[in-house]
């Protein structure tokens, strides 16, 4: 008996004269990584997220007056392999990492790389050992260039009380960025009014009675979830703790820092928000400066994002 297994298909048409709905369906078919069959077919395994995703992209299409249908096809072994081979991305992480080899290395490169590398793992279907080489490169690289980084462990997130954490010091490590910045200013704004922070050169200087966060073993820093979801960064963390996550603001303001900070899901204004942060944090002497500076562009999210 001949085994079948099931692929989605986007069929679309769009009129011509809408330029931007065009523009955006392909990017959406970009970012997720179909492969087109044709002009206006698109292919995805099937699975419950993939089905999601072409689902509303062909409501959109139905929106700005095309047509869409998401259907379900089945293969037999012979064509679903060569389905498969349409999602090789080894070509692409062989290219990821000859890039990592000829960047000139420093923070800004690595964050670029890890999100580039993000974007192509998170629209790898079949993972093979191209997509371990480029993973364990970029950890090298970030090794390399970030020894001081927190790498994400399995750990529960208890609920907090905001009440019990007024007053306090908070240490982090020096030169902050957007984790950092975020998580400081999250800490000064919601949790501790009172703060005291302490740049510190090197995780080891943090004071036994010192609040830490965003380096390893921190009381608040990156959280990989038991559930295989991606990783918590430390402002995520921190939101989480204190219930400050069912803000719908803090939360879309969390996506924007999990983003810059390891990758993921793409978010549209951070780019511009990148832009601004590493401007002021240029222009400011020290980090209660770049705390100041940065704290008045997350304020005006906040309050955008309540809107």
């Amino acid at each position: 008996m001949i085994q079948l297994v099931e692929w989605l298909v986007l069929v679309t048409t769009l009129p011509t004269r809408n330029a931007a709905a065009r523009m955006r369906l392909w990017r959406a078919i970009k970012a997720l990584g179909c492969a087109a069959l044709r002009d206006g077919v698109y292919l995805l395994p099937a699975r419950d997220e993939t089905g999601a995703a072409l689902r509303a992209l062909a409501d959109d299409v139905r929106d700005s007056e095309g047509s869409a249908e998401v259907l379900y096809v089945a293969a037999d072994g012979a064509q679903d392999e060569a389905f498969r081979r349409l999602f090789d991305r080894s070509t692409d992480y062989d290219a990821l990492i000859a890039g990592m080899q000829t960047t000139f290395p420093d923070e800004k490169a690595l964050r670029r790389l890890t999100r580039e590398f993000n974007a192509l793992a998170a629209s790898d279907y079949f993972p093979d050992a191209a997509r371990h080489q480029a993973q364990q490169a970029l950890a090298d690289l970030a090794a390399q260039l970030s020894p001081n980084e927190p790498q994400a462990h399995p750990s529960p997130i208890r609920r907090l009380a905001s009440a019990d954490f007024v007053g306090r010091t908070w240490a982090t490590r020096k030169n902050i960025w957007v984790d950092r910045m975020s998580s400081a200013w999250l800490i000064r704004r919601f949790i501790d009014p009172a703060a005291k922070f302490l740049w510190l050169e090197t995780p080891a200087d943090c004071p036994p009675d010192a609040l830490g966060f965003d380096f390893d073993n921190a009381a608040f820093t990156h959280v990989a979830p038991a559930n295989s979801s991606p990783e918590l960064v430390s402002f995520e963390v921190l939101a989480a703790s204190f219930g400050l996550d069912a803000d719908p603001a803090i939360a879309r303001i969390g996506t924007i820092v999990h983003y810059l900070d390891v990758g993921g899901t793409p978010v549209t204004e951070a780019a511009g928000i990148e832009a601004v942060l590493a401007g002021l944090r240029a222009g400011a002497i020290n980090d209660e400066a770049r705390l100041t500076e940065a704290g008045r562009v997350l304020d005006g999210l906040y309050t955008n994002y309540q809107q």
